[in-house]
């Protein structure tokens, strides 16, 4: 028997950055908002202490903050001559849990995306001419950089940024990024203070003719108060960061950036544990009722709710969308549907440079402290003479030095035995690592729809992953990764070792949680699941905010335009869907 509870203003589902950023914003305009997470409540004092945050075993090898396989497996393959198969432990990938969602175990890394990825299809025809890209389903976004600035800028100072800009307002700035969109004004912080390793990659790219700068960084150089009154502290540089929540206030996340400032509110209350089964639209299918949800005991609930904000995790978005029957699931053989079309990944690969007279201290580090080269990046060269279009940022962030999983040993050392641990001794203080952050552009036969044969606990199909890296990607990070030998031989080192992409997407080991796509935002309802504003095509009344939006994914990490985008979804309800609830925002 399903209990009707009474009705609220909005129902937000899923409560990280995105379900943060709009409940603080829908309360403010007076709205009763609740928020359903399926995870439990997290709090930096009470779940990230000092006393047991940085195990190592707890939270990176045996990933206490992550969704477990036994609450929402997927299933994956290559591509549909293949039978996808549900996997047992979360590799490639690593989807957060519980309250701050995977804004909680990120590193920090903040980027915003260039004009050129918003508009990429009309930037490529501008400048190349028609048909580049032809093999790809590449889609402009519907907004333009100049659109997102103000939301970048809102989320980067909610978040106390730690960075350098490079151009503001069209005047290149000394030491930042040339490469990046005119912003308002400078970072809230100043750039981290930098340790050996990204120092020396810095002097060596300078000296090749490329222009390094420091990572933009959710890792705080300074002590600082955000425009919510939350007071964060200086990071401590432990190197505990990626898969962990941050004990000392340093890292932004909802918990030290947002959540103090939400909870205290009268209008707005929290479900935890209490997991979302669809969203119960009315006789029409063109209106959402509300949503539909179960707690631990197996108790059934139907929350009534005017507005529905879908702000979990990407895929979540996109299979709750389809399992309620909002709008056409994706068909790769017609090229028809909208729900599932363009996933997208990231395309990595990295170096190590091995030294011999060198100490790195490997254990002072951050998640995002460090160095970047974007000349390579999006299209920051020409790309005229070459076989693909996208690129890639080159960083190099040591993130830690953490024990168990740090091992930078160089080819031929044996997987064991003696020969290993001397190796490991020996490169372990003395190895530079860098990588590159490659973009992933959508493929026709890259996509997510509902698997036939498996289903969840609940009866519900589950999930279903089809992807390999395009062609495109594995030839834009060839050519990357060949200026990254280059980089590497200009450190003069005693050995180093790439690691290119390679075709044939594995599931099994990390690579990535960067997925996107799936729900994909634009100008045209027939390619676009929802329009400029986040605004469902089919059900006006649902929003759908987070990286399911993405049209394709940028070389850069997807966390800052996350929160842009959040910010930009929710000035479009204050200021224009609250005068007329219920209507669409953009004309079809």
């Amino acid at each position: 028997m399903t209990t009707i509870l009474p009705r609220k203003d909005v129902v937000i589902v899923g409560l990280g950055w995105t379900g943060s950023i709009l409940a603080h914003e829908l309360t403010e305009e007076g709205l009763d908002v609740v928020a359903i997470e399926r995870g439990p409540w997290r709090d930096t004092a009470t779940d990230f202490n000092i006393g047991y945050a940085q195990d190592e075993l707890r939270y990176a090898i045996r990933r206490d903050l992550f969704l477990q396989p036994t609450v929402e497996a997927m299933t994956m393959r290559n591509n549909t001559s293949q039978t996808a198969l549900p996997m047992r432990d979360y590799g490639s990938f690593l989807p957060g849990n519980g309250v701050g969602g995977a804004g909680v175990h990120w590193n920090g890394h903040t980027w915003r995306f260039w004009d050129s990825d918003f508009r990429i299809v009309d930037h490529l025809n501008e400048r190349y001419g028609s048909g580049r890209g032809a093999d790809l389903t590449l889609q402009n976004w519907g907004v333009s950089a100049e659109e997102m600035e103000s939301a970048y800028d809102r989320f980067e100072y909610l978040a106390g940024i730690s960075g350098k800009a490079g151009n503001i307002k069209g005047q290149i700035q000394e030491g930042g990024n040339p490469f990046e969109d005119p912003r308002s004004r400078d970072y809230p912080l100043p750039p981290m203070q930098m340790t050996y390793a990204p120092t020396l990659f810095a002097e060596v790219t300078r000296s090749m003719g490329l222009h390094p700068f420091p990572t933009p960084s959710a890792n705080l150089s300074q002590d600082y108060i955000n425009p919510l009154g939350i007071a964060m502290g200086q990071c401590t540089m432990c190197g505990f960061c990626e898969r962990f929540g941050c004990a000392n206030y340093s890292k932004s996340s909802a918990q030290t950036t947002i959540l103090p400032v939400l909870m205290k509110k009268k209008n707005f209350e929290v479900r935890t544990n209490s997991e979302v089964l669809h969203l119960d639209l009315d006789v029409s299918k063109k209106h959402a009722r509300g949503v539909t949800y179960i707690d631990t005991s197996g108790q059934e609930f139907f929350q009534p709710a005017d507005l529905v904000l879908l702000c979990a995790y990407g895929l979540h978005n996109v299979r709750l969308m389809m399992l309620s029957g909002i709008g056409q699931i994706y068909d790769p053989n017609t090229g028809e549907g909208t729900v599932g079309r363009n996933y997208c990944y990231q395309t990595n690969s990295g170096a190590q440079v091995f030294f011999d007279d060198k100490n790195f201290n490997p254990f002072i580090a951050a998640g995002a402290l460090g160095q970047t080269v974007d000349d390579y990046n999006g299209d920051a060269f020409d790309h005229g003479p070459l076989d693909f279009v996208g690129g890639a940022g080159i960083n190099c962030i040591p993130t830690n030095g953490r024990p168990i999983q740090t091992r930078p040993t160089p080819p031929g050392t044996p997987r064991w035995g003696t020969q290993w641990k001397q190796a490991t001794v020996k490169a372990y203080k003395a190895t530079l690592g860098f990588s590159s952050q490659g973009s992933s552009y959508p493929a026709r036969g890259n996509y997510l729809d509902l698997d036939p044969t498996y289903t969840d606990r609940f009866g519900r199909p589950l999930l279903r992953i089809t992807f390999d890296f395009p062609d495109n990607d594995i030839r834009m990070s060839a050519w990357v990764t060949a200026k990254m030998e280059e980089i590497a031989k200009s450190f003069g080192g005693r050995q180093y070792n790439i690691s290119p992409r390679r075709k044939g997407w594995d599931s099994v080991p990390y690579q990535s949680t960067h997925n996107t796509g799936g729900a994909i935002m634009g100008a045209d309802p027939n390619t676009s699941a929802v329009n400029k504003y986040l605004q469902s095509w089919d059900v006006p009344n649902v929003f759908v905010v987070g990286a399911s939006a993405f049209a394709h994914n940028a070389g850069k990490n997807p966390t800052g335009t996350v929160g842009a985008l959040a910010y930009f979804a929710a000035d479009a309800i204050r200021q224009q869907y609250l005068r007329n609830p219920g209507q669409p925002l953009v004309s079809a």
